[in-house]
């Protein structure tokens, strides 16, 4: 037999994706597992949200959507949000409706991304960046953000990894795993790298209206010199507890644009039609659920961060946005074998070490599940890590 393909033998699983099957694989077996690798909420998507995709679909839209890059209606919806929440005026051809995210991220890197080029990531980093950055034909490069500085961004960090081969790079906030938000002094040494070196900047904000605490959400593609050089990744799975509908976009100059809306046509074509219905009922609709959903994960928050600082050897920040923690835990064991011995303690979390090298001695604990489950959790916990 002829060989398989070496690029694919050699990207590892998402590691989330393989903790949260285990854990789900464990309870189907019966075992009592509260699940708190994922990202998942445990919220219902809104129903208004709900009754525009069923109407859709009563009516007969289950066909090719037209534009294959978003309906009219879902991607003005897109570009009035835009606008109102950055002060930029995009273009409707600048914008394409995805399923989910994770492909939207795919069509910026394939769109600006030759064989050779450097992308550089900031860890510790979502499981899926350095995999997706190979599969386009670049080149990983991480920056390793320091714990004791609570991951925080800094120029210096960002240009020691430039090179004449740097293409991009990838921030995330509100950030996962951590939790953190971009300062106004992260957000200029960005910006600073950014337009000093030419080059681009890929901005995944899916998490961006779960923000507490009244911080904010710096846009830079509004920073002076951003424009034309950063492309926007956003989505409804997290705000909107809409997971499963994979609904996701990218907004991008225009030259970027239409290199990633030839990707996307010869690969996935569209999105679903009635899914885009779905969209502009999400972002013109009613925010109420939004925001009660927001309230609800700060509370856990709030809980779940003094439950686990009451722990002997455990240290946590708490989060300035997104919905989960990576508490640090100084018990002698690296994080793979903290993480296989809480889950057989009934709790499932991820590993530090799957997000690189800097989240080594951490464990990422999701508080998108009910508080119900987080106390309990919490008391596991507790009581494993007080047992080592």
């Amino acid at each position: 037999m002829k060989s398989l393909s070496t690029l694919l033998s050699g990207i590892p699983p998402s590691a989330t994706m393989a903790v949260n099957d285990k854990a789900k694989r464990l309870k189907a077996e019966g075992k009592d597992i509260i699940a708190l690798a994922g990202g998942d909420p445990n919220f219902d998507t809104p129903k208004h949200i709900q009754d525009a995709a069923f109407d859709a679909i009563s009516s007969g839209d289950t066909h090719y959507p037209g534009p294959a890059k978003g309906t009219n209606a879902s991607v003005a919806a897109i570009a009035n949000k835009f606008k109102a929440d950055t002060g930029v005026e995009v273009e409707n051809s600048q914008i394409i409706i995805t399923p989910g995210g994770k492909w939207a991220l795919n069509l910026a890197l394939g769109a600006i991304v030759n064989p050779g080029d450097e992308v550089i990531y900031l860890e510790p980093v979502w499981v899926s960046y350095p995999p997706m950055i190979t599969l386009a034909g670049g080149v990983p490069v991480a920056v390793s953000l320091p714990s004791d500085t609570n991951f925080t961004i800094t120029e210096e960090l960002l240009q020691a990894k430039i090179t004449d081969k740097t293409k991009a790079l990838m921030v995330t906030s509100p950030n996962n795993p951590t939790g953190r938000v971009l300062t106004r002094a992260e957000a200029d040494a960005v910006v600073k790298v950014a337009v000093e070196n030419d080059i681009y900047v890929i901005f995944d904000e899916l998490y961006e209206k779960l923000i507490y605490d009244g911080g904010e959400h710096i846009p830079l593609v509004a920073e002076p010199g951003m424009q034309d050089r950063t492309i926007i990744i956003n989505g409804l799975s997290k705000a909107y507890a809409m997971t499963g509908w994979r609904l996701g976009w990218i907004v991008a100059p225009a030259p970027i644009a239409k290199l990633a809306a030839k990707l996307h046509s010869q690969t996935i074509t569209a999105a679903s039609s009635f899914g885009m219905k779905a969209v502009v009922a999400a972002l013109e609709g009613p925010q109420d659920d939004v925001a009660m959903m927001k309230a609800a994960y700060k509370e856990r928050r709030d809980f779940m961060v003094a439950a686990l600082n009451d722990i002997d050897g455990v240290e946590c920040e708490s989060i300035e946005g997104a919905f989960y923690l990576f508490p640090r835990i100084d018990k002698g064991l690296n994080s793979m074998e903290l993480a296989n011995g809480l889950l057989e303690a009934g709790v499932a979390g991820t590993p530090g070490s799957a997000f690189g090298s800097s989240g080594e001695g951490h464990l990422r604990f999701s508080i998108a599940s009910s508080m119900d489950d987080l106390k309990e959790a919490a008391k596991r916990i507790k009581a494993y890590i007080d047992s080592l």
